[in-house]
């Protein structure tokens, strides 16, 4: 039942993203970001490698966009950073594996949450800084934060913590505030980068019911 539920969720992704990449006219790039977008973070929240895969096509994909709309940040961030951790990740979670090939979920204490606050916080506003000062950037703070703020949950997601979860619902809020700008202003493939934020802000709480629902099974 379960293989079954999979593969309609996958099938219902590939038409639905192809459909609006016909409607936007962003059949190629566009279409691959949403389906690997949805894919990646439905994945994610199943606790299943795959989304690693899916989550490298999707980085290098946005970078392009990010590129073509003047987000240098996310760019470098995406590329340098957010793609190699893909790699990093699939490694780590594959030594990580429960009987059903599904991953362990982890959680950590308020300290570890104050500490990680305070580090974005900090890590945003010189990023945002740095950024500022490259001509043509756009959106240089929410930039900054959308990056760092990302890069935590990552770094959360490969060490198995259900608490990237509402790391990335912070990201996922903000990009959506980036790309609704983008999209105002008819930034370059802007639309299809615009439903992947709405898809991922749904998935993420999809995800975040998921994971600590598996963290009370597994301390039962």
């Amino acid at each position: 039942m379960k293989k079954k539920n999979e593969y309609i969720i996958i099938t219902i992704t590939i038409i639905f993203s192809i459909i609006i990449g016909i409607i936007s006219n962003d059949i190629i790039i566009g279409s691959l970001i949403l389906s690997t977008g949805i894919l990646c973070a439905y994945y994610a929240s199943l606790g299943k490698r795959i989304n690693y895969i899916l989550g490298f096509i999707n980085y290098i994909l946005m970078a392009y966009v990010s590129l073509k709309n003047n987000l240098y940040g996310m760019v470098c961030f995406y590329t340098f950073i957010f793609a190699p951790l893909q790699i990093r990740g699939f490694i780590s979670w594959n030594k990580k594996l429960d009987d059903n090939k599904n991953v362990k979920v982890r959680g950590f204490t308020l300290k570890n949450s104050i500490l990680i606050t305070i580090l974005c916080i900090l890590s945003s506003l010189i990023l945002g800084y740095l950024l500022s000062l490259i001509p043509k950037q756009q959106l240089s703070l929410l930039d900054a934060t959308s990056n760092c703020i990302n890069l935590c949950g990552v770094i959360l997601m490969i060490l198995r913590f259900r608490e990237s979860w509402w790391i990335w619902l912070i990201n996922n809020i903000i990009d959506l505030i980036i790309w609704i700008i983008i999209f105002i202003n008819n930034g370059n493939n802007s639309f299809m980068m615009l439903l992947t934020s709405i898809a991922y802000l749904l998935i993420n709480i999809y995800g975040i019911i998921k994971w600590n629902i598996k963290a009370k099974e597994e301390l039962k």
